[in-house]
Order: structure tokens, then sequence, then C-alpha cells
């Protein structure tokens, strides 16, 4: 029996319609609709309730869980927490002051205390890991080639408890993500005039565990880069997930993008 506690974003579906029927499973369905009720093996949980979670897990002989999706990072104060999630909060509130890297390890940490591993979140899914190499028609100029390397740089910067895993660049100008993500990193850039026609680099954060919150993009972030004036994007060797390949990369080519992975 594995556990898949499922948080937003498309990620979790994909790897949903992959394991139905093919692995004995159950769902911690953290999502603020509930997106997985209909399923008989899911729960819907709140992410302050440790204690429910854990019961969950090992009631039904669950030994291994995975992480998928976004989920967001409450407001501590105001968590309704069982009995475990108060034994628990001062350690996470301490760990989530260091960056979600640190805090995702802390929970990871607390679940192999109680005995529960923690798998690769694409396990189950290992073809949405891109390796080195185009997978668009068009190529990066030297221009762009040097705006990479200058997201690079400005990325491997970063505090290694930082957020940040995105980051867009044009000639000398850099804008990074911040904790809203990059759809609204994205949608700052159509104000930037000298970021149009930049790249946007999407790489694990520092010091991140590979198991769980891999850079994700899809064929929604290849739109919201077209409709921001991005020419490319570029991801880091089996450190990343690609949703919707054959459509993103048909998009891509349509639209005369690059997509690269260094």
């Amino acid at each position: 029996m594995i556990g898949l506690i499922f948080g937003e974003t498309d990620f979790p579906k994909y790897i949903y319609k992959r394991i139905k029927g093919k692995k004995k499973y159950l769902i911690i369905d953290l999502t603020k609709k509930r997106f997985f009720k209909k399923d008989k093996n899911s729960f819907s949980v709140s992410i302050g309730q440790f204690g429910k979670i854990i019961s969950i897990l090992k009631e039904n002989n669950c030994k291994k869980v995975l992480f998928a999706g976004k989920v967001q990072k409450p407001n501590f104060t105001k968590l309704k927490l069982d009995f475990k999630g108060v034994y628990y909060i001062s350690r996470i509130i301490k760990k989530s002051k260091l960056g979600d890297a640190s805090l995702l390890k802390e929970i990871i940490n607390i679940l192999k205390k109680e005995k529960i591993q923690t798998i690769s979140s694409t396990s189950f899914t290992p073809e949405l890991n891109l390796s080195k190499g185009n997978y668009s028609k068009h190529r990066p100029n030297i221009k762009d080639k040097i705006d990479i390397k200058n997201a690079f740089k400005a990325l491997n910067k970063t505090s290694e408890f930082s957020h940040i895993q995105g980051a867009v660049s044009k000639n000398n100008s850099i804008i990074l993500e911040k904790k809203e993500g990059t759809q609204k990193m994205l949608k700052k850039i159509k104000k930037v005039k000298n970021l149009v026609n930049g790249v946007l680099v999407k790489l694990p954060k520092k010091k991140q565990d590979y198991r769980i919150d891999l850079p994700t993009i899809g064929l929604k972030t290849l739109k919201q880069c077209k409709a921001s004036g991005i020419k490319g994007i570029v991801l880091k060797h089996k450190r990343n997930i690609f949703l919707n390949k054959k459509k993103s990369i048909s998009y891509a080519n349509k639209n005369k993008m690059f997509i690269l992975v260094k």
C-alpha cells in the first residue's frame, strides 16, 4: 500500500491516472477543492492534522508515501491542530522560517520517525524527468545562451534556505521567482519591457530533497511564457517534472520557442 499525499497542480492527477488500478493506494487529499473526494480510498485532511494523517497511513499499513503537488504554507496561528500536530508544531514552525525546503525535509523526518518512508514523486512516472538535450526545433542563439548563463549565476547565488526555483533573464536584467511561484512571476514580466524575449530558467532549490517539490512545467507554463514574451525554457538534467510533453513540444515548435535541458 502506497500513501499518496496530494496537493494542488496537475501533477497529482497525472500520478493518480497512472497508479489507479495497478497499485494499492490511499490518498491524503490536501487540495482546497478536495479534488479526489470521489475516490473511496481518499481522505480529506487538514495540513495541521498530523496525528490523523499518520493514523490513516498506519491503519492502512502504508509504510511508504509519495508527495506530489503544491501545498500552500498555512498560517500557523490559525491551524486547527490535533494532538500530534501540537507535539510537532514547534519544530515545523522553526524549520518553516528557514524556507520551504527545510520545512518539507522536517515533515519527511517526522514521517521517518513514525517509520514511514518517503519515496520519489516520480517513482511511477520516470518519463516525466527530462535528460540533457534540446526538445524543440528552435534553438537558443548566442544572446540567449548569455541570458541562460546569467540566470544560472543568479540562482546559484541564492541562499541555501531559499524557496527560489526560477529566474527570467534578458541582457543584464534578471527577475527571481518569489514565494507566489512561477505563474505570478511571469505575469510581472509583461510590465518589464527590458525582459521581453527573455529566458525562463527553472532549477531545484539549494539543498533540495529530490524526492519532492522538483521544478514542474507543462503546457500551461509554455502558454504563460508565450503570453509574457518569454522565448524559451531551460531545466536541469533529471531535476525536473515535465507534464503534457507531446503537446508542450508541439506548442513550443509552433510558437518558435525553445525547451532546453542542461
